[in-house]
C-alpha cells in the first residue's frame, strides 16, 4: 500500500445532517490523486444516524471509518486518527464544515515550497443551514508565535500541517482550546506558519460551538495562557489583546 501525501481527519458527533457534505468536499478535491489522499472519520459515539450516513462511503478505499464505543471528545478523537494517519501531511476538518475544491492542492504546494510547519487559510462564515452570513475572516501571510499569542488567527478546519509534528504534540486539554495550544507549541518550537488569504474553508456558526459562548471562550483563552506557563500579568496582557482582536475579527471590516 502506497503512502498517501495527506491524511484528512474529521471527528463527528451527531453530525448526520452535515457529515456527507464534509466528506464529499474532501473526496472531490482537485489536483489530488485518489492514492494521495486518506480520509479518517471518527464517529465519537454518536446517538443520531451518523453511522447510517457513513455507510454510503464504506466501499471507498480512501475512507477509514472509526467508531468510539464511548464519547471521548473532539481532541481525543482527533488524536486517535493522528496516531494512525499515514500521510506526510495532516489536515483537519469539522463534520459540519466544508472545503473549496482547490484547498488542499493550494496549501500543499505552499508547504512544499517553504519550510513552514503548517499552513492555514481564510474562512467564510455560514448559518447552520449553510446560508452565507456575508463575512469572511482573513489570515496573515505569515503568523509568528508572538502574533498567535495575541489572537488565534489559525482556524483548525483550514490547517494542513506536517504529520510528524502532530504526532509529536497531539491535541491536549479539550477543556481549553486544544487546537490553539497545538498551534502555539508548534510555532514556538518550529517557526512561523503561513497563511493563504482565500476562504478555502466554509464554517457553520453552530449555537453550541465554543466560539459562540463568549464568556466560556474567554475563560478558556485565559486558561491557555496559564497552561503555556505565563504569570498573571503576562496572561492578562495577552488576554487584553485577544479581546480587542476578537472584536475586530468578528465585527470589523472584511
Amino acid at each position: 500500500m502506497s503512502t498517501p501525501k495527506v491524511t484528512v481527519i474529521i471527528p463527528a458527533y451527531n453530525a448526520a445532517n452535515y457529515i456527507a457534505n464534509a466528506v464529499y468536499s474532501v473526496l472531490e478535491q482537485e489536483g489530488i490523486r485518489p492514492e494521495e489522499l486518506e480520509l479518517i472519520v471518527v464517529n465519537d459515539a454518536s446517538t443520531d444516524t451518523t453511522d447510517a450516513v457513513m455507510k454510503r462511503f464504506q466501499s471507498d478505499e480512501q475512507v477509514i471509518y472509526l467508531k468510539n464505543e464511548n464519547n471521548l471528545g473532539v481532541a481525543e478523537s482527533r488524536n486517535l486518527a493522528i496516531d494512525m494517519a499515514r500521510g506526510t501531511y495532516l489536515a483537519f476538518l469539522d463534520a459540519d464544515d466544508w472545503w473549496e475544491p482547490d484547498k488542499l492542492a493550494a496549501q500543499l504546494t505552499a508547504l512544499e515550497q517553504t519550510d513552514a510547519p503548517l499552513c492555514c487559510s481564510a474562512r467564510a462564515l455560514h448559518e447552520p443551514d449553510g446560508t452565507p452570513v456575508g463575512r469572511v475572516i482573513g489570515v496573515p501571510e505569515r503568523i509568528t508565535y508572538e502574533m498567535l499569542l495575541r489572537t488565534n488567527s489559525i482556524p483548525c478546519g483550514s490547517v494542513v500541517m506536517r504529520s510528524e509534528l502532530a504526532k509529536q504534540y497531539h491535541m491536549t486539554h479539550a477543556e481549553l482550546h486544544e487546537d490553539y495550544i497545538l498551534w502555539l507549541q508548534i510555532l514556538k518550537n518550529h517557526g512561523a506558519a503561513i497563511g493563504i488569504n482565500e476562504p478555502y474553508l466554509h464554517c457553520r456558526l453552530s449555537a453550541g460551538g465554543k466560539s459562540r459562548n463568549k464568556l466560556k471562550s474567554a475563560r478558556m483563552q485565559y486558561g491557555v495562557y496559564r497552561y503555556m506557563g505565563f504569570g498573571t500579568i503576562r496572561s492578562l496582557f495577552y488576554f487584553a489583546n485577544y479581546a480587542v482582536n476578537g472584536v475586530k475579527k468578528y465585527h470589523g471590516k472584511n
